[in-house]
C-alpha cells in the first residue's frame, strides 16, 4: 500500500489505521505499507524499514516491540515515543530531518 491514507483528515486516518491493523491481524495478512508519517509507520508496524533517497535503498530496519492489538492509546506510551525517536534519529543521520534547536544547544 503506497500512502493510502495521505489524503484523509486526521481522525479518519487514525480510524483507518486501527481498522487496517485489526483486519490484517484477523486475516493473518502481511501488509507492506509505505508512508512518510513516522508515527503512522510505528503504529502499524512490526518492523519499520527506512529508505534512502534516490536510489531508494533500505538504510535501517527497526523492530517495533509494541503489544497487539494496538489501540490509539498506544501512541501515548513511553515505548511508542521511544520507537518514534529511533526512526527520527535515522532520518536525522541521513540529513533528511534537521532539528535546529537540538543542534544549536
Amino acid at each position: 500500500m503506497d500512502e493510502p491514507f495521505a489524503a484523509l483528515d486526521a481522525m479518519t486516518r487514525d480510524q483507518m489505521s486501527v481498522d487496517l491493523a485489526e483486519m490484517a491481524s484477523r486475516l493473518g495478512m502481511t501488509v507492506l505499507f509505505v508512508t512518510h508519517s513516522i508515527s503512522e509507520a510505528v503504529f502499524l508496524s512490526d518492523r519499520v524499514f527506512v529508505m534512502s533517497a534516490r536510489p531508494g535503498r533500505i538504510t535501517a530496519e527497526i523492530d517495533i516491540a509494541l503489544p497487539k492489538p494496538r489501540g490509539l492509546h498506544v501512541r501515548e506510551s513511553a515505548k511508542f515515543v521511544e520507537h518514534v525517536g529511533d526512526v527520527t534519529k535515522v532520518f536525522e543521520r541521513l540529513g533528511v530531518l534537521k532539528d535546529r534547536q537540538h543542534t544549536n544547544s
